[in-house]
């Protein structure tokens, strides 16, 4: 294989859920087409790179001093969702159901990683909470070992806030199975089950 398509699959398959096969396939896909269909793929990924950086107000990614969501006058301000990654943003505003405001943390929790509070968004999430402005604090961390221990830092961190705290709920997704649920998910959703009339 010539160095610089093996060099290109190795890149590629250095983003997160690319494995090697899936390089490959993308690599020649690009490789396929037009050459400026590829020059348009590099200048897009740097001027991403170099037009966006976290918003003053939340750390979600922004273009400006405020992300978009910070800079709506329509979004609920009263209510701040709690999240590790703008990828998270993107999931729960996809959703179309939430109005309120977000604070990315940047990451999780992960002491065998070298990730302690001082690497997270975490001192400018109490700087934002306070009685009257805010009235709820919605933890929407990752259900892993890292985003529970995230999530618990963050209860222990504004306890004294007199804010309502909640986390979302977790448990089976629509059209999942019992039978390929792990014990996690199903003890999940069964503590947080719902009564019926």
């Amino acid at each position: 294989m010539p160095k610089a398509l093996d060099h290109l699959i190795e890149a590629l398959a250095s983003l997160p859920g690319i494995g090697r096969k899936s390089a490959a396939r993308l690599a020649f896909h690009i490789l396929k087409r037009p050459p400026q269909e590829a020059a348009d793929l590099a200048a897009r990924i740097v001027a991403a790179r170099e037009k966006l950086r976290p918003c003053n107000n939340c750390g979600n990614l922004a273009e400006a001093d405020l992300c978009d969501i910070c800079a709506n006058p329509a979004r609920d301000n009263s209510i701040i969702c709690v999240v590790e990654e703008s990828s998270d943003v993107a999931a729960i505003e996809a959703t179309n159901d939430y109005r309120g405001f977000y604070h990315v943390l940047g990451g999780a929790l992960s002491p065998l990683d070298g990730v302690g509070p001082e690497e997270l968004n975490l001192d400018s999430l109490s700087g934002r909470v306070s009685p009257g402005a805010v009235r709820e604090v919605i933890i929407a961390t990752n259900p892993s070992t890292e985003g529970e221990a995230t999530a618990s830092y963050i209860i222990t961190l504004l306890r004294d806030s007199g804010v309502k705290m909640s986390r979302i709920a977790r448990g089976l997704p629509a059209g999942g199975s019992l039978e390929f649920a792990d014990r996690t998910t199903l003890a999940r959703a069964l503590e947080n089950r719902t009564t019926l009339k």
